[in-house]
This record gives structure tokens, C-alpha cells and sequence, in this order.
């Protein structure tokens, strides 16, 4: 057997060892996740996965409601967000407020600048883990 048919072999072996440890239930899989921003006055997804869509509820304020709902408020969710400029500033996903909603089919989610200030963005990414 040459070299590249090992290698094929194998590769395929690794594939469905692979395909049978991880599946779709697995802790580790994000449950949802989306990338969307603020552009020209609205709200564009670039793509997601169980996310049945995002609304703004103010400068920097988003509620991302999910496609299938969970079944309770226990997952974890995390988000990374982009600076509109190029000039040292820094936008950042932080931490939900008391007055923000985590229910089963939504989460709300803040985008601010260095200093606090709510601010929109271009690129907000976000995903959710249960």
C-alpha cells in the first residue's frame, strides 16, 4: 500500500472517530452563536446559527432572540465587538446590566466604548454555550 493510500486511510479512520465523539449534544458546541452589526441605520447578520434574529434596542443595546428556545437561563454566553475606527478606540461587550433580560429565548447584550459609553458597532459577535 503506497504512502497516500495510508494516508487516505487514516485520515478517513480519524474522520469518523472524530464524527462519532462529537455530536451535535456535545457540551462544547456553541447552541447559538451570530456575527451582526450596525450598519447604515440597521441591524445586519452576516451569519449565525440558531439565531432567529437581532434587534436594537438603543445605542449599543441588542436582544438576540434564538431561533429554538432553551430550556431554562442556565447557559453561558460570550462576545467580542469591533471598534468603528482605526484611531486607538476600543468597543467591548460587557457585562448585562440589571435592567438587561436573560430569558430562555432571548438575551440581551451591551456594546460600549472604553469609558462606559453605550455605542453601536459594525461587527458584534456573540455565542451562546449550554
Amino acid at each position: 500500500m503506497s504512502l497516500v493510500s495510508q494516508l487516505k486511510t487514516l485520515a478517513t479512520r480519524v474522520g469518523t472517530e472524530i464524527k462519532g465523539l462529537v455530536r451535535p449534544d456535545h457540551p462544547g458546541l456553541a447552541r447559538a452563536w451570530v456575527n451582526f452589526g450596525y450598519v447604515g441605520s440597521a441591524i445586519q447578520i452576516s451569519s449565525s446559527h440558531n439565531v432567529a434574529g437581532v434587534a436594537r434596542l438603543a445605542a449599543g443595546r441588542y436582544r438576540v432572540t434564538f431561533s429554538t428556545p432553551f430550556a431554562d437561563t442556565n447557559y453561558c454566553w460570550l462576545a467580542f465587538a469591533r471598534s468603528n475606527t482605526n484611531s486607538n478606540t476600543q468597543r467591548m461587550a460587557i457585562i448585562r446590566a440589571t435592567t438587561d433580560t436573560k430569558t430562555s429565548a432571548y438575551v440581551e447584550v451591551i456594546c460600549a466604548t472604553a469609558t462606559g459609553s453605550l455605542a453601536d458597532t459594525t461587527e458584534f459577535n456573540l455565542m451562546v454555550f449550554r
